[in-house]
């Protein structure tokens, strides 16, 4: 430890250690903890008196500094090792500037007790503000106790906006604690990743200023990266598991045969070969779809349609397509539609079916719902849309032919 500087009289300031935790604003059991740590010198000893500088005194003031910039006191003794080496910690800092700085261009605002009352409601809920200011999505504001700081006002139009949908509000604060311990997993598993192939060669010794420079660079050019990867995948699995729950519900909702066939069409299986049939009518909805052209499209309906063979032997293909999702038309052969004045019944090949065959579709309608669903699930979609409009369409036929004989009924000879 250098030298103490003289005071007026040309002699070192000396304190007491009660004297230096006054000027330091540290608490004397902080300034033993930092003795024991190795982050402050040991006192100079005078009988029985323990005296201390003012190079003390400098000391516990930037490890103040230091922590206040968020450093912990492991990396603090670092740094203070490294400084004590005759090491420059300009460059050091610079990169704890970089890491400690904004990581998203989202910026702060205030709001209003009546404004926050008025996006939730108009109702005012002191228990959901509580919540919010212990999650942090709210700041309180010194001496303005009916403002708020929001650090992020997206957070919390997400919320208002989950809310007027009919989400409790503390539904809404039980799923944001959940989702962000989920985050920071995540961000832990950036920042291991990143330590482990990047910055590992700056970490292992205190860095020289031409190395936190580097390090500071890397941090720029890497920090948008972790924000990308969970943008794309977090896209990519609210897909496939918005697909998945709108076809579970779907099945839920059919009648219990059709929901068989729809979770027949669902279930994944060996691809289809041309040495037999496959499985069922959906295995070759599946098949077509993934193979881009499993709907064979009608012509005039933005596509040309090809010849379409049925995989049973002497099978013809059903030229019929079905619109509305499940509408078929009549086809030369097929059973005829009802009269005028009655409900349509379903309309199929009158020969039983022995295996898959292909179905003309409109190529508008094959795409509409690619759309909606993705091409992997566009045969289910489909296969689940037919059965149910057929149930209907026979729901519908029965109806009516029960009004029918009510009315022939009606209008026999009476005594």
């Amino acid at each position: 430890m250098s030298q103490q500087p003289p005071t007026a009289d040309g002699q070192p300031a000396e304190y007491r250690i009660e004297e230096l935790a006054h000027l330091s604003g540290a608490t004397v059991r902080t300034i033993r903890a930092y003795q024991d740590r190795g982050l402050l010198p040991r006192p100079e000893r005078r009988g029985r008196a323990n005296v201390y500088g003012d190079a003390h005194l400098a000391r516990l003031r930037q490890i103040a500094d230091l922590l206040d910039r968020g450093y912990t006191l492991a990396s603090i003794k670092e740094l203070l090792e490294a400084w004590d080496a005759g090491l420059d910690l300009g460059g050091v800092l610079g990169l704890v500037a970089e890491i400690d700085g904004p990581w998203t261009d989202e910026k702060s605002s205030r709001i209003s007790r009546a404004d926050l009352d008025t996006a939730f409601g108009g109702t005012s809920d002191e228990a959901a503000v509580t919540e919010a200011v212990a999650l942090g999505v709210l700041e309180r504001i010194p001496g303005h106790d009916h403002e708020f700081l929001v650090p992020s006002p997206q957070e919390l139009a997400v919320a208002a906006e989950l809310h007027s949908a009919g989400v409790p509000l503390l539904a809404i604060s039980g799923h944001l604690r959940e989702v962000r311990g989920q985050v920071e997993h995540i961000a832990a598993r950036f920042v291991d990743f990143t330590t482990e192939h990047i910055f590992r060669p700056f970490l292992d010794h205190p860095p020289t200023d031409s190395e936190a420079a580097e390090a500071a660079a890397l941090v720029r050019r890497l920090r948008p990266l972790a924000q990308q990867t969970i943008d794309a995948e977090l896209a990519r699995a609210m897909r496939t598991l918005a697909t998945r729950s709108l076809r579970r519900h779907l099945a839920e909702s059919l009648p219990g045969e059709s929901r068989e066939a729809h979770a027949e069409a669902s279930a994944p299986g060996p691809a289809p070969s041309a040495a037999g049939p496959a499985p069922g009518a959906g295995d070759v909805l599946e098949r077509v779809a993934g193979a881009g052209g499993a709907f064979v499209p009608e012509p005039g309906h933005g596509c040309a349609s090809g010849p379409a063979h049925a995989s049973g032997a002497g099978r013809a293909s059903v030229p019929g397509r079905i619109s509305g999702l499940g509408r078929a038309n009549p086809t030369p052969g097929a059973a005829p539609v009802p009269e005028s004045g009655a409900a349509p019944g379903p309309v199929a090949d009158p020969r039983p079916a022995t295996g898959p065959e292909p179905v003309a579709l409109p190529a508008d309608i094959v795409q509409a719902v690619r759309d909606l669903v993705g091409p992997e699930n566009t045969a289910a979609f489909i296969a689940a849309a037919a059965h149910r409009e057929v149930h209907a369409r026979t729901m519908d036929a029965l109806a009516a032919s029960g009004v029918r004989d009510a009315a022939a009924g009606d209008g026999g000879p009476r005594h």
